[in-house]
Formats: structure tokens, sequence, C-alpha cells
């Protein structure tokens, strides 16, 4: 038997601030609805490997995987119910949203981790339209992989005009020959080189042979990487993507280079795709990013039916509006340099643990492979690596000096990334998550608007286990 063929605290000062922010009305904000609902995160089965294999012992929130797509208006709130009926605490991130730090979802530096049996309540205002998701912060790296992740959309006031809007939650698993997941989680040879590649890549939670599509029509499609450590990098075969925002935030409207989409873990790309095929015809959606280890991820199945008319592909594709990002001043910004260290195949010899430097042996006998700045982090609760004034801009010139990528996430904030390598960037577009490969450099800028210790980590969530991570305070 073999598996499918694939390879390795307030943000804005509560309403006013945000109607603010926003252009609002504060009466009618403060009227506004919230939207509530419940999660439970809880064991559960799925057909992941397709019809031929057995259901995968999951764990999952509300019996799906991945979980709940949730969709609300900019503008509006949410209040998230968490029920715990996993074997171990969890907690839930919601990752790239900028929220106030309480609801943040680290455990221990912004909440006491959810128990089993216990709940949790999230309640917060959207005020960044975008593409976003929520996964658990409490031991990432095997709850993550067990499934524990979904999609979070907050809709633009005016939605771009297509006729259709897809979402493709893009995930691997390493799965053993009965469609069970291998419980290997964080050993030490995932978390020294790449992290962990699954053999098995799902959309949605499922090994796809086809998408069905028409001739004529405009799809805006996003895509998510809720994958461990697995970089996607996906050509759609004889088709032109147009990548209209990044990691949530609007972007100049742009052909990729090379029209490949690459995606580090956490990291999402909203396209637009105009189905300029025939009828009856497929193409392929390939992904290539790691060289000789390239497969095909789905096809585009046009069906028989005429081309979709009027067609809104003769258009150009609009930019999206802009969300209420603050502007860092560059010229008046401090800048502090982050340097990524460790690995296999490493120059690090040591590093800091708990307040004193140890050697490498020690570090690794702690599970520390990994460290930021020279500081290899235990848990989630430890010095600052930087206290930024609040209100004030800064610059970041990180640099990854390793052998191996690195998806740097900074929780609370989007930022601009300015320049790579030293060459200022074509579309200086705002992240939450940038993807450094082996020794690049890059300079990201943000105001540090919103108070509190953030997290800032690599999510590879082996790496980040493994020490490379750290807090940035707003003070």
């Amino acid at each position: 038997m073999t598996l499918p063929p694939v390879t390795r605290r307030t943000v804005l000062g509560g309403v006013a601030g945000l109607a603010a922010t926003l252009g609002l009305d504060r009466t009618a904000l403060a009227d506004a609805s919230t939207k509530r609902l419940t999660l439970v995160a809880a064991p559960g089965r799925s057909l992941i490997a397709g019809s031929s294999y057995p259901e995968t012992p999951v764990w999952c929130f509300s019996g799906q995987v991945p979980g709940p797509e949730i969709r609300v208006r900019q503008g509006e709130r949410v209040h998230v119910r968490v029920e715990n009926r996993l074997p171990e605490a969890t907690t839930i991130h919601w990752h790239g949203l900028r929220i106030p730090n309480a609801m943040d979802g680290v455990p221990h530096l912004t909440q006491k981790p959810i128990e089993p049996g216990n709940t949790f309540e999230y309640e917060f205002a959207c005020q960044d339209a975008g593409t976003f998701w929520y996964h658990p912060h409490q031991r990432s790296h095997e709850q993550v992989e067990r499934g524990l992740a979904g999609a979070f959309i907050v809709e633009e006031a005016s939605p771009m005009s297509v006729d259709r809007e897809l979402t493709w939650v893009l995930d691997d698993w390493r799965l053993m020959r009965d469609a069970s997941i291998s419980s290997d989680f964080g050993n030490m040879h995932d978390a020294g080189h790449d992290g962990r590649i699954g053999n098995t890549v799902t959309i949605n939670g499922q090994v796809r042979d086809a998408i069905p599509v028409r001739a004529g029509e405009r799809i805006r499609l996003r895509l998510i990487n809720a994958a461990n450590a697995r970089i996607f990098g996906l050509v759609f075969k004889d088709h032109v993507p147009q990548i209209v925002a990044l990691d949530g935030q609007p972007v100049e409207p742009h052909t990729p280079d090379g029209g490949r989409i690459v995606l580090g873990p956490a990291m999402r790309a909203d396209i637009v795709l105009d189905m300029a095929g025939r009828p009856g015809a497929r193409f392929q959606v390939v992904d290539t990013f790691y060289r000789g280890f390239e497969y095909r991820l789905v096809d585009l199945a046009y069906g028989d039916e005429p081309p979709l008319l009027p067609s809104k592909t003769s258009e150009p594709v609009p930019r999206l509006p802009a969300n209420p990002l603050p502007e860092p001043d560059l010229a008046k910004a401090r800048r502090h340099e982050i340097v990524l260290g460790g690995g296999m195949m490493g120059m690090m010899r040591s590093a800091v643990m708990d307040g004193r430097t140890v050697d490498m042996r020690t570090l690794m006998q702690n599970g520390l492979l990994w460290a930021i700045n020279g500081v290899a982090a235990t848990g989630h609760v430890h010095e600052p690596l930087l206290t930024l004034e609040r209100n004030s801009s800064c610059v970041l010139a990180l640099v990854n000096d390793t052998a191996w990528p690195h998806p740097i996430h900074l929780h609370g904030h989007s930022f601009r990334v300015v320049s790579r390598n030293g060459a200022p960037t074509r579309h200086r577009e705002w992240l939450d998550t940038v993807l450094l490969h082996r020794g690049e450099r890059a300079e990201i800028a943000f105001v540090a608007d919103n108070p509190g210790d953030w997290m800032f980590h690599c999510h590879i969530l082996e790496h980040q286990a493994a020490g490379m991570m750290g807090v940035i305070r707003v003070s």
C-alpha cells in the first residue's frame, strides 16, 4: 500500500479608537453586531488520504479539518468561545490579526493555557480586511500537525468583483501506511534541518484530484499555508495568477516572479485567476519549490459548458482598498539588528539559555538548536529581545545566518518589507511573516502601536520549539 505520491492591552482604545481609525461613525460601530461562535477542540477522524485509505485520527475544531471558516466584515466584532476537549492544554492564536495583546493566544505570556475541560472566550474587533487564520500556540508543532487550524476571512466593505471566491488551506501530513499521523513530533532531525515535511499534501483537509472551473470566469483564490514547515511554490500551468494581497494586506496587483506563488509556513496570498482555458480542458497546479521533489497538487478541470459571458477576464484586476495601517517614518526610525543562528550545518557553538551561556551539547540536551541574537528560547516567557516605545517607528534588519530558510512572524503588527539583500523591494509589501532564505537579509519597518509583549519567531514550528523565538515588548 502506498500513499498518494507527493514530496516531502487594547489596540485602538476600544470602539472609539476603532471608529476613528476606520473613519466610521462611533455610534454606528458601537451598535454593530458581534458575531458569536463556539469552537470545540477535540479528537476526531477525517478522510485525509482519500477513499482508498482509512480515516485518519486527528485533533480538530468542531469536528472539521481544517476548522470552520470564520468569516466576518471589516469593523465587525467577533466573540469566540473555545471549549477544550483535548487530552492536553491548548490556546488559539489569531494569526495576522492586529488585536489586543490579551486576545493573542500565547500560553503564559498573554493568557493561561486552556486546560482540558475548560473554556476561554476571545473577543476583538476586526480592523483589517484580508485573509488570516487561527491555530494553537501551545505545543503548536504537534497540535497544528494533528489538524488544529482554520481560515479567518475578513471581508472588505466593498468586496472585489469576481465570479467566484475560493479558499485553499494548504497543509501536509506525515502519514503512516494505515493513514495515521506519524508520532515522531519534534524529533531532533526535523528540528535541526528544514522542519517536519509531510508525505501527503491536502487542500482543505483532503487530497484533491481536480478543482472544477468554468471558461471565462474570474476567481479570487485565497491561499493559506497551514503546514508546519513545507514551503509551497505553486505554478498554475498556462494561467497567469495576479497577486492582490499578501498576508491579508493589499498590494499592487502583479504577476509573481516566474509565475510562481511562494508561500512559507503561515503566509497567505490572495490571487486573481482568470479562467482562459477552453471547455473540457485540464491544467495542472504544480508545486516546484523543492528541486527534485516537484509534484502535481491538483488539476484545474474545465467543465463542458460554454465560456461565461459577459466575462470579467478582459477587465483590469483592481487594487484592493488599503487597511488602516500606520506608515513608519523611516527617517526617524530606530534600527535594530536581528540575527538568526543555529541549526545543522550552522556555525553556532554556544548560546544563552535561561540567562546563562551554554555550549551546543548542553543546548541539544535541552532540545534547543536555534537562537535569535544568540539567545535560545525556552517556553514563551522570557526577557524581551527588544523594548520599543509605543507609537515609535522602527526598522528590524533581519539576517539569516543559517543554512535553512526561516519564515519569521511578528505578532500584533504588520510590517513593510523595505529591502532584501540591500536592494529596495519593488512592492514594499505589508506582511506579518517574512520568508528569509539561506544567507538572506531583509529590512522590515513598522510602527510599534500595539502595546504588550509580542511573540517574534520562526513559523517552521519545529524551529520555534527548538529555540528560534523571542519577545518584542511595546510599552
